[in-house]
């Protein structure tokens, strides 16, 4: 008996309870509860016409009226099956009423206790000292009794219920009434107190949550937590679960520090006549911010932030969508991230577009404009500052292609026509055309196609106040040359004991593109390409298209695969490096010429040489200087369920060298340690880190930590978290550690996987 204390009333008052915890009132109705793992229930249907078999030992009394089942009674109606000691059916009710070791299953669920009175047509009875499995989510409980009002629904009375597996539950709730609505899928408490380790930790006058785990309207567990600044805030979201696919989390947060501050995110997606469509907008809105001053006497104290994407198909052809990032002021972000990504986005993009398509073309219409957060630092480093892009009011793009026709050939045409607006600098309209056409050559081990292409270009700019320009037009056309191609080889090969292939794939690359000096012509969005391995393949060294290098080069490179008998590829070596045969005399904002016979090489390696370790490098070395440029490494072993290493070095001259380290490591029996640590080298300082532990029980998890991130040049967010998770009920804590090891630790693993919403 000492096994089943948990399942019995409390001897004394629970109201202390209520005052252990300030989150009693604003859990005073009912909450929400996480998604649960588990095989979905299939729809209840009662055969009415069924009879009712009745089995035992010994049966007396009149078939037609009474009789009297004793020693091993057993009745059967459909999905509802009795068995107990002694049972009295009573067959023009169709009712039983068993004492005795009585056992009941309703449509997979199991009832067992002293005395059952039911009606097997209509399911409605009771059983006293009633103990329960329910089959949706294995939840258990017991209490005083047990109230059947139909198939679908019963009333606990005193009772418990715990979605542990063992006698004696880590965690249970205790209330003095539990309505558990199959039919609805919805379990609703009344007075009810939560227990972790037979201590209650929470108290409220009302409950509700999910029995399966679907999606459903209600509060969902406060979330205090700590800002960016380390100020205390209590969040209470409210969910509501408008349609299957719509839902509406709404966040009040309570700020001391600043205010009250309110929150929603909205999801959708559906179809139309037309297609798909689907989006997600949040807000964030906290009006007179008491800590804020702001930048200019007089202003708005009110501080807001909007994240909002939409995309839709309106035909088979033609498609549109949006996308808004807006905040109130610069320094919202350093007030209110609560990670690294958001706490250094400054340049916020608002976009409308759509797209129609063809059989062989695609046209792009649209509007872009961005928002700029400047660095608060950025008054005393200039080198702080957050330069604005130009906006696109609109920009319109054409795509138009086909492939092996009229004998072979290639072509293509991209072109557009944007308009350029800035508030400070030149402003203009850019209209390009880029034909194109090739004729690829390819065979079994080869490959060459040679291309030739021009870029048309015209500009319309404006009169220009702050320089004293006047509007002019400028003009270009620039032709391009090219030739690609390729070998590759084959072989079979021993690797690790295994039977691989690996390739050799010499590729030569030609550009031949004259000069045309183009220092007249504005940079409205082109700057100098990262060379890497993608761009070495390219006929511009230029992104954007004000800028037209001129080129007499070649790109050589060797590539080396190692495929695995799926086909898959396992490791892959590469080498590359450009040689020029002219110098490059187009530049940005310069007229003096690149004079370069060759340019730096590049090395790289990446692949999973095991099942449990993966790897990839990349190098840039400068030959004329005998030195690295750049280089990054990065390998991950994953030698098991939640085990996971993580390493990474990344350096460029004159700019960074940081190391990363982060892990998620079993420590002992249910223990498991999470941590990273990103360290600039060259600044003598850790960029961002994050130390937690966590224990994984049969049905809880317990979570606690704490993570430091740089907000500004010279501040830092160091929130800490500890959570408490109950498995198909609720988690209960303070901060996010689950999205905080999650987007800090790739490979990370979730130790209760598939629990959560």
């Amino acid at each position: 008996m000492s096994c089943l204390r948990w399942l019995l009333p409390p001897s004394t008052s629970p109201r202390w309870a209520y005052a252990l915890t300030a989150i009693v009132t604003v859990t005073s109705v009912p909450g929400y509860a996480q998604s649960v793992p588990g095989k979905t229930r299939a729809p209840r249907v009662e055969n009415k016409a069924a009879v009712t078999v009745i089995q035992a030992e010994d049966i007396t009394g009149r078939p037609e009226r009474e009789v009297t089942l004793t020693r091993d009674a057993e009745l059967v109606k459909d999905q509802t099956r009795v068995k107990a000691d002694t049972a009295c059916y009573r067959q023009v009710e169709d009712e039983v009423h068993a004492e005795g070791k009585v056992r009941i299953w309703r449509f997979g669920d199991y009832f067992t206790g002293d005395e059952l009175q039911m009606n097997m047509d209509t399911g409605q009875g009771y059983m006293l000292n009633p103990t329960y499995r329910m089959e949706t989510n294995h939840a258990q409980g017991k209490a005083e009794r047990i109230n059947f009002l139909n198939e679908d629904e019963a009333l606990v009375l005193n009772g418990t219920y715990s979605t542990c597996q063992s006698a004696n539950p880590d965690w249970y709730l205790r209330s003095n009434t539990l309505n558990l609505d199959s039919g609805r899928d919805v379990g609703t408490a009344g007075k009810t107190i939560i227990y972790f380790k037979d201590v209650p930790i929470l108290g409220t006058p009302a409950l509700s949550f999910s029995l399966s785990g679907a999606r459903r309207s209600g509060w969902l567990s406060p979330m205090p937590g700590f800002g960016s600044k380390g100020a205390a805030e209590l969040t209470v979201p409210y969910y509501l679960n408008i349609a299957p696919n719509r839902d509406l989390t709404l966040y009040p947060k309570i700020i001391p520090r600043r205010g009250f501050q309110l929150g929603a995110n909205g999801r959708y997606l559906g179809e139309t006549e037309g297609g798909l469509y689907q989006g997600e907008t949040y807000l964030e809105f906290l009006p007179h911010d008491k800590q804020y001053i702001p930048s200019t006497p007089g202003g708005s104290t009110d501080r807001w932030s909007v994240r909002s994407h939409h995309t839709q198909e309106l035909s088979n052809d033609w498609s549109y969508g949006w996308q808004v990032r807006a905040a109130s002021d610069n320094n919202y972000p350093n007030d209110f991230s609560k990670t690294v990504s958001s706490s250094t986005e400054r340049q916020l993009l608002r976009e409308l577009r759509t797209d129609y398509h063809g059989e062989f073309w695609t046209l792009t219409a649209r509007v872009q404009k961005y928002q700029v957060l400047q660095d608060p630092e950025s008054v005393v480093d200039p080198s702080l500052f957050v330069s604005r892009p130009y906006d696109r009011l609109p920009a319109i793009n054409f795509h138009a292609a086909q492939y092996d026709v009229a004998g072979g050939f290639d072509w293509a045409m991209d072109s557009e026509l944007t308009r350029f607006y800035h508030p400070t600098l030149l402003r203009g309209t850019r209209m390009v055309a880029i034909p194109q056409l090739s004729y690829p050559i390819i065979g079994a081990s080869y490959f060459i196609t040679p291309k030739a292409s021009v870029n048309l270009a015209r500009y319309d700019l404006d009169a220009n106040e702050t320089t004293g320009s006047k509007a002019e037009q400028l003009s270009r056309s620039v032709p391009t040359l090219s030739v690609d191609a390729g070998l590759v080889f084959e072989r079979p090969l021993q690797l690790g004991g295994k039977e691989v292939t690996q390739t050799l794939e010499p590729r030569l690359f030609y550009v031949n593109t004259p000069y045309r000096d183009q220092s007249r012509f504005p940079t409205f969005d082109t700057d100098a390409a990262t060379f890497n391995f993608s761009q070495i393949f390219s006929e511009n060294r230029f992104v954007g298209s004000d800028r037209i290098g001129d080129a007499n080069q070649l790109t050589a490179a060797l590539v080396s695969r190692f495929l695995n008998e799926a086909g898959a590829e396992a490791l892959r070596l590469a080498f590359g490096q450009r040689f020029y045969f002219r110098d490059q005399r187009v530049q940005l904002n310069s007229t003096t010429p690149v004079v370069d016979a060759r340019s730096d090489m590049l090395l790289a390696a990446t692949g999973r040489i095991a099942e449990t370790w993966g790897f990839d490098s990349a190098v840039q070395y400068s030959p004329s200087q005998s030195r690295v440029v750049s280089e990054s490494y990065t390998v991950q072993w994953l030698p098991g369920q939640k085990k996971v290493l993580n390493l990474g070095y990344r350096y460029l001259r004159n700019s960074f060298k940081n190391i990363d380290v982060s892990s998620q490591w079993p420590i002992f029996q249910r223990w498991y340690g999470v941590g990273r640590v990103s360290y600039s080298v060259q600044d003598k300082k850790v960029l961002e880190s994050l130390i937690g532990l966590e224990y994984n029980s049969d049905c809880w998890v317990f979570r606690m930590g704490a993570q430091r991130f740089v907000t500004t040049s010279t501040k830092a967010s160091t929130p800490i978290f500890f959570q408490l998770e109950l498995n198909g009920l609720s988690h209960l804590g303070v901060g996010s550690p689950l999205e905080a090891m999650k987007n800090s630790i790739p490979g990370y693993q979730r130790l209760n996987e598939g629990y959560g919403r």
